[in-house]
């Protein structure tokens, strides 16, 4: 038997993956309507360049890069620009955003630039292309790609790790990018390895997606310099330090990046949109995203633009079954719950999940286990941190390394008492930066 690549802690949740995972994937209809975010990464927010009454097309700039960590922003269908205002956005925030309504025709720019001989581009001219194209890690954190990609002069990138993990409950679109884009995939780990002059590629697959691997493991037969590297199934197993640490035996210290251990560490589909803005000139205005859940008619794996909202994907997918408990954009790990379906699909949505009643809890007392401390990932005491928040106290907050905390969920699913420690923490960080 191979040997399962892990790390020390996580948990072992129930996948609930058998809901989308047996289905092709799909494609959603046309929106009527889109809302753009002009921040759907992070960093600044793009600027916009059009005005309310503009007419625009299918992968025409909308909103352009406003400084090194931002990304420029497109339009995901042909129309007319109807309005620009805040608009409820997915990380909870009501953000600028461009709102266009569809012409029905999809007409797309006719200035895409394709690069088929993409081998004879220098590193800066792809990461140009990669900027340009408004790509943003697809995996959920929406960091610019172009500046994943810039390492300082003093870091030398040996190894690029492709994300195949997919670790969170529910979701499985990145395993069906894998099995229907396996070869573009690769295509775009070879473009990412030019980029970063590194010699080796890794991709990283939880052991349970056999028929990935399967496909995979063929497709590498012809890719000298890549490499597969099967891992545990456990959460967070795709959280890039621990997959670091798992595949190469390398730690990231505390508040360091994987650039300083010689890594760069990219999300399959962040790949496949690399390869096609490179060689189709295409920017990044769609992905795929999974919609499942208990509360869900017809859960599955759908192509869909950015800015369509929630609502007309849930219902491609036949609407909602009664009233759900809750809606949460990603997954239940380190998903963000929404108050309203009127919300857009952005760049780091992975997943829209509803969920039943039956599936959420109320909020008890700490009983003192030390359950969370064992599993947590980055070695912290999320139960000692929660209590100093909910007392204020965001002196002794900040002594217990919160801004450590990947927000991976850990914790708050192994919680007895089921607090909430992850929204604790994420609220102790905010106010400890702010004081």
């Amino acid at each position: 038997m191979k040997r399962l690549f892990t790390f020390k802690g996580g948990v072992h949740p129930p996948y609930f993956k058998e809901l989308t995972s047996g289905q092709p994937l799909g494609r959603a209809s046309l929106p009527k309507k889109v809302v753009i975010p002009l921040s759907q990464h992070t960093g600044k927010p793009a600027k916009p360049i059009v005005q309310t009454g503009d007419k625009v097309k299918t992968g025409q700039l909308i909103g352009e890069s406003d400084g090194f960590i931002s990304l420029p922003v497109h339009s995901s269908l042909s129309g007319e620009v109807i309005d620009i205002k805040p608009w409820p956005h997915p990380l909870g925030h009501a953000l600028p955003s461009v709102i266009i309504e569809s012409d029905g025709r999809d007409e797309w720019v006719s200035d895409l630039i394709v690069h088929e001989d993409y081998f004879r581009l220098s590193p800066e001219e792809l990461r140009e292309i990669v900027k340009n194209a408004g790509i943003a890690g697809l995996g959920g954190a929406a960091f610019p790609t172009h500046v994943k990609l810039t390492p300082p002069e003093n870091c030398e990138i040996d190894t690029v790790i492709l994300n195949g993990c997919e670790c969170e409950p529910y979701l499985t679109c990145d395993h069906k990018l894998m099995l229907e884009y396996s070869r573009e995939i690769l295509e775009g780990l070879r473009i990412i390895m030019q980029v970063v002059d590194a010699d080796l590629g890794i991709i990283g697959v939880e052991a349970n997606k056999t028929d990935a691997i399967s496909l995979l493991e063929n497709e590498l037969r012809r890719e000298p310099g890549i490499q597969l590297a099967v891992l545990k199934v456990k959460y967070p197993q795709g959280a890039e330090k621990h997959l670091i640490d798992a595949v190469l035996n390398r730690r990231v210290p505390p508040g360091k990046l994987p650039l300083d251990v010689g890594v760069v560490v990219d999300n399959v589909g962040t790949a496949l949109a690399i390869r096609q803005a490179v060689k189709r000139g295409i920017p990044l205005i769609e992905r795929v995203v999974t919609i499942t859940g208990s509360g869900i008619k017809q859960p599955q794996n759908l192509w869909a633009r950015l800015g369509t909202l929630f609502t007309d994907l849930v219902s491609h997918c036949g609407g909602l079954l009664g009233n759900p408990e809750k809606i949460i954009a990603g997954g239940p790990m380190m998903g963000i719950a929404q108050y309203t379906l009127d919300v857009p699909l952005i760049k780091g949505t992975s997943g829209i999940l509803i969920l039943s009643e039956a599936e959420t809890f109320s909020e008890g007392d700490c009983i003192r286990c030390s359950k969370c401390i064992d599993v947590c990932p980055v070695n912290l005491m999320p139960t000692v941190i929660a209590q100093h928040v909910k007392q204020k106290d965001w002196e002794v907050v900040r002594k217990y390394s919160p801004y450590d905390c990947m927000e991976c969920g850990a914790c708050a699913y192994v919680c007895p008492a089921k607090i909430p420690l992850v929204q604790y923490i994420k609220w102790g960080k905010e106010e400890a930066r702010e004081k």
